[in-house]
């Protein structure tokens, strides 16, 4: 235990570290070393954890700026998402259509500018809010809202008339 915030609670997060590790990293060994690296220096500074509810977004943080600090060219690479656990998405092999549709969704996810899928990433898949993003990116909260604002706008011209099922509106 550290402090008021159990192994557990730290541990609850490393599924999610771990999908926008390799959503930013886009390569499965480097996201796990960038997770492995936000663990240890989340660890090194955990007397800088000012709140104990707000851990999940303190990870998050210090992950996105491991990541910046390294300064890899992630425009380069396509998004490439595994299912290791099997409960992420949903088997596309079940049914083909929604597959495909699947599919779509995620290039067309992975076209967006990096700004803008990072910010709807952060909401849409991790659950965090907007001021979350805001603390987790380092701009103000207006920033976060106009960038998912045109993230949604973008993938909503690219879907329209695709069966996908949309991203849930959040805040």
């Amino acid at each position: 235990m550290f402090g008021s915030v159990s192994d557990l609670e730290i541990e609850g997060q490393i599924p999610a570290l771990r999908r926008f590790a390799r959503s930013l990293a886009r390569n499965r060994d480097d996201a796990d070393e960038l997770v492995q690296d936000t663990l240890l220096q989340a660890l090194s500074r955990w007397r800088q954890l000012r709140r104990p509810g707000s851990i999940r977004a303190w990870l998050f943080q210090i992950l996105f700026n491991l990541h910046r600090t390294r300064g890899r060219d992630r425009q380069r690479h396509l998004v490439r998402f595994s299912d290791e656990a099997g409960a992420d998405h949903p088997d596309p092999a079940g049914d083909q259509t929604q597959g495909l549709h699947l599919s779509d969704a995620l290039s067309a996810l992975s076209r967006l500018p990096q700004e803008q899928r990072i910010a709807l990433e952060l909401v849409a898949i991790e659950d965090l809010t907007y001021e979350e993003v805001a603390k987790v990116t380092e701009v103000p909260i207006g920033t976060v809202m106009s960038r998912l604002s045109r993230a949604r706008e973008r993938l909503r011209s690219e879907l329209e008339g695709s069966n996908v099922t949309r991203f849930r509106r959040m805040k």
